[in-house]
């Protein structure tokens, strides 16, 4: 395999990844997501939720968050995936986003949480536009983890 340029696998448009990017690594469905650290705010098991009327399909309930009403997204609706049935390793990961200039806490529902590591955005790559049912923009890059593909999410835009 070539390796290209960082600059020639970042989306046009995108700001530059620094070179190493510190990540949680959670499964969702069958795809790994890597979430970046700085975002992460707590994992939690799985809380009694509020489901609420009306509400966006991947946005579909609220929890309580140490007194603090959280959205709770779940991002295989948002991705058009099959969502999993909750098992012993599901968990709540707390985030804090900016959405529209102001900062969102909102847990995230992840079938899997492995492990904090480093990736190389040196490694990246663009999401390939065919055999993908994903928005472009939803996706930061790809990149390699213990083999596997994983996936750097754009969460901002995804919950827009």
């Amino acid at each position: 395999m070539n390796q290209l340029e960082t600059s020639q696998r970042v989306p046009a448009g995108a700001p530059p990844a620094p070179a190493r990017l510190q990540v949680l690594m959670v499964g969702i469905g069958n795809e790994i997501f890597a979430i970046e650290t700085e975002l992460v705010r707590e994992i939690i098991d799985p809380v009694p939720v509020t489901r609420v009327a009306g509400a966006r399909d991947y946005l579909p309930a609220l929890i309580n968050v140490r007194g603090n009403v959280v959205p709770l997204a779940d991002l295989s609706r948002r991705f058009g995936m099959a969502g999993a049935a909750q098992t012993s390793d599901t968990r709540i990961v707390v985030v804090e986003v900016e959405v529209d200039d102001d900062p969102v806490t909102l847990g995230i529902v992840a079938d899997r949480v492995f492990e904090v590591t480093e990736i190389s955005a040196a490694d990246s790559q663009q999401m390939p536009r065919l055999g993908s049912h994903w928005k472009p923009e939803f996706i930061r890059f790809i990149t390699k983890w213990n083999d596997e593909f994983v996936i750097v999410p754009e969460l901002h835009k995804i919950l827009e």
